[in-house]
């Protein structure tokens, strides 16, 4: 499980990375309209920041230059992954929580599912309880598919509705860029708008040893959901081809259900100089780069 840092004022502050799924099979759907899903997904550098410090009830304040597109009401994930946890365990302490939304939202990277997971994890250290991951897990899936990935926050093959994990393969270090033309895109109704055939299961290895092996494996497998994504959001088109003529560009694909995409490079010193290049390009774009896998 991830590890966070320790404020002052007895602040505990934990990331909720952003989740990026390489690959994306739509392998077929349940009686209760869940799909079920195949996919590879590993954590990029950018992130939302969960601070709990401590109080005697729970309360919720926003930051962040996406804090505007989000209420801090009941309905919001942090406060709803709080009072499970509360619940869960009957604790009567409380938390003064700040969510500091520096990822987009409604954008296929699972931003509310880390920020909810980041939440189970600062407050299990805030009020010293000591549970396994396992059990966070238990509480994860309540709240959402993506939940249970984003909890342990580390490369995964991702199964069932989200909450089947097994370890992903072994990954090299390799470059990252991610680009969202500050659109959102609402999930379920991408899985309404599919009308494509089911994906089978992917084949992966058990390792790669270069960025350049895994983008020719996984360009051989494809997002399920693009062409609902395309047809709902035409601008999508522009960001997956402006990814896919960065220089050094490996492979560029959509994440999730959109309408990020995303560019796979040799090293993250080139997805730096690439996102550069795309933030001069498109300067109204949400563009971050960093280093993934590994």
């Amino acid at each position: 499980m991830s590890r966070g840092t320790a404020g002052g004022n007895g602040c505990v502050v934990e990331r909720a990375r952003a989740k990026v799924n390489l690959f994306l099979h739509v392998l077929g759907r349940r009686a209760d309209g869940y799909h079920l899903l195949d996919s590879l997904v590993v954590f990029a550098e950018a992130a939302d920041v969960v601070r709990a410090e401590p109080a005697d009830s729970l309360s919720l304040t926003l930051s962040g230059p996406f804090a505007s597109y989000l209420e801090a009401g009941d309905g919001n994930l942090v406060l709803r992954a709080a009072r499970a946890l509360a619940r869960e365990t009957g604790t009567g302490a409380g938390a003064r929580l700040t969510l500091d939304k520096q990822l987009p939202i409604a954008s296929g990277i699972g931003g509310g599912s880390a920020d909810a997971a980041a939440t189970l994890r600062v407050l299990n250290r805030l009020w010293r309880l000591g549970l396994e991951e396992a059990r966070l897990a238990a509480l994860a899936l309540p709240l959402g598919a993506d939940v249970p990935v984003c909890l342990a926050s580390r490369p995964a093959r991702m199964g069932g509705i989200g909450e089947v994990l097994a370890p992903a393969p072994q990954l090299p270090r390799f470059g990252l860029v991610l680009a969202n033309p500050g659109l959102p895109l609402a999930t379920p109704a991408v899985f309404a708008a599919r009308t494509e055939p089911f994906d089978t299961r992917a084949d992966l290895p058990q390792s790669w040893k270069t960025a350049q092996a895994m983008a020719r494996d996984l360009a051989r497998l494809r997002n399920g959901l693009e062409a609902a994504a395309r047809a709902l959001c035409p601008t999508l088109g522009t960001v997956l081809n402006a990814l896919a003529a960065l220089p050094g560009a490996l492979l560029a694909r959509l994440s999730g259900s959109g309408p990020t995409g995303f560019a796979l490079f040799a090293t993250a010193k080139e997805a730096n100089d690439a996102a550069a290049l795309l933030r001069r390009l498109h300067p109204d774009w949400w563009i971050v780069a960093g280093e993934a896998g590994g």
